[in-house]
């Protein structure tokens, strides 16, 4: 019995730890013109992956650049709606990376990243990983497993719906502009009618003029 309550706590703290020691996701707006670029220490030979996505704003677009610690360029996209790029830490300090919207003049975008680093915790970490799992440890790792899928699965699911709502918003928006143009132009083209109706049926006063001997 102890065991397994054991077993049950190492998992909740596994979970925690995965929540915790992964990096940093974060949704934020970016201007138009502007530039917005985040900061990671990381120690060498950790391996790391970036992921982001467009959920708002023009064309779903934005620029992305990766730097080492020395400046170098490890990734450099121009206008992606979305992309995913891994890669090892070749040397200890602060990688930087950066999303742009200065090609945009008057449309801001809200972007979504998640940059992972390093793997994920150990399920067991005091555990002697020469014996075999036990029936609770392997359904522990499975759920564990599922879990994180599940994750993945809410977040990807929430990008696409946010993305939805924001195009069908927009769609919504063009269309009423749409509709009271042709609300106003209809009007004008009703009352030009009327006008030139009236104007083929009304009395035209003459006038007579006398010519004296």
């Amino acid at each position: 019995m102890y065991g397994s309550f054991r077993v049950l706590l190492q998992v909740l703290w596994a979970l925690l730890l995965w929540g915790w020691v992964l990096g940093s996701e974060l949704t934020f707006e970016l201007p138009d013109n502007a530039k917005q670029c985040f900061y990671e220490d990381i120690t060498i030979g950790t391996k790391c992956t970036l992921e982001f996505q467009v959920v708002t704003g023009g064309h779903y677009d934005v620029d992305c650049r990766l730097e080492d610690p020395d400046g170098n360029t490890l990734y450099k996209e121009m206008k992606k709606q979305y992309d995913s790029f891994t890669f090892t830490a070749s040397r200890n300090g602060t990688y930087k990376f950066c999303f742009s919207n200065e090609f945009s003049t008057f449309t801001h975008k809200t972007v979504y990243f998640d940059f992972q680093v390093g793997d994920d915790p150990p399920l067991f970490p005091n555990e002697n990983r020469v014996t075999a799992l036990t029936q609770m440890e392997s359904a522990c790792v499975s759920i564990h497993e599922a879990l994180k899928s599940v994750i993945d699965y809410q977040t990807h699911f929430r990008l696409r719906e946010a993305q939805g709502r924001s195009r069908a918003e927009d769609l919504n928006t063009r269309v009423a502009f749409w509709s009271i143009g042709e609300a106003i132009i209809l009007l004008v083209v009703s009352i030009s009618q009327v006008v030139l109706l009236r104007s083929f049926f009304s009395d035209r006063k003459t006038t007579t003029t006398r010519v004296g001997s």
